[in-house]
């Protein structure tokens, strides 16, 4: 291929990227520019001006002397920690029991578990309110009907459970997705690898550790990247259903009290950036630790 074609095919490529080019400049490294630059900035709701005054790092020192956004930031790392395991192993385990299904029944189960990742976020929420309401829910119902409860529990307000009905929500409507990427990964398996191994006297699960669970890595490490960063952005559930109340406050939640709220203590885009270059910066690194595990693997 002559240069001068090379040339044209280059110039035509980056004319069909030009729109969606324009559009992440403008709509993402703009703002993530900005972000980090007000994030050294006062800059707030109260005082005028378009950035306020330049104050260094003086907003990410006072960040680890608030025990507000300490809290937060132990609660966001509690949700992490939970949900990431938990959605990873059970996608993984319904998976592999459902890849066996043929037909209509496989799609059946694919759609009943992904149907809490299409539904849009408010309607599920409203969903769970309903099932945590302290007088009519389904969970002090069914708990008092069985003799193991005798008051109702207030399941958003009481901090010993709150966070832990906040994970469990998170947790149903994050598992549909890994789990229809894993059945398609085990479809992409070689079969002829298991057999191999099954002639050699391989049990189900040596089979499925040595040699299905090494092909499916890549997949792994994608849902374990993508379920790490939603568990860190938590602010939709948190918003909806304690406005951080009861120990259940998280950082996205803090950012957006931080930087929104008309508040004395409240309004302050400056420091709420510094908050979110935090958070970037914890993501980054917990995907990079992922990446290069998964590289040594």
């Amino acid at each position: 291929m002559s240069r001068a074609l090379q040339r044209r095919e280059n110039i035509a490529g980056y004319l069909f990227m030009l729109p969606s080019l324009i559009f992440f400049i403008g709509f993402v490294v703009i703002p993530m520019v900005i972000c980090i630059f007000t994030s050294l900035t006062d800059m707030n709701m109260h005082d005028p001006g378009l950035f306020g005054n330049f104050v260094g790092l003086s907003n990410f020192t006072r960040l680890w002397q608030d025990t507000a956004f300490l809290a937060a930031l132990k609660n966001t790392f509690i949700i992490v920690i939970v949900s990431v395991p938990t959605v990873c192993a059970f996608s993984l385990w319904v998976s592999s029991a459902i890849y066996r299904l043929k037909g209509p029944v496989l799609s059946a189960f694919r759609c009943i578990f992904y149907l809490p990742v299409v539904t849009g976020s408010v309607a599920v929420t409203v969903v769970w309110k309903w099932m945590y309401d302290n007088y009519t829910g389904i969970f002090n119902h069914v708990l008092k009907s069985a003799g193991l409860i005798e008051q109702n529990i207030n399941w958003l307000g009481d901090p010993k459970f709150a966070l832990w009905c906040i994970i469990l929500i998170l947790f149903t409507t994050s598992v549909g997705q890994p789990i229809v990427l894993y059945v398609s990964a085990l479809g992409n398996v070689d079969t002829t690898l298991v057999e191999a191994a099954q002639v050699d006297g391989a049990t189900d699960f040596q089979v499925f550790w040595k040699v299905k669970w090494a092909q499916m890595l890549p997949t792994t490490l994608y849902i374990l990247v993508i379920t790490t960063i939603n568990s860190f952005q938590c602010f939709a559930l948190i918003q909806l259903l304690t406005k951080g109340g009861a120990g259940t406050d998280t950082v996205m939640y803090r950012i957006y009290w931080t930087a929104f709220k008309l508040t004395e203590q409240a309004g302050h885009f400056g420091y709420a950036n510094a908050m979110g270059v935090v958070l970037a910066i914890f993501i980054g690194l917990l995907s990079a630790l992922q990446f290069k595990l998964a590289k040594e693997k």
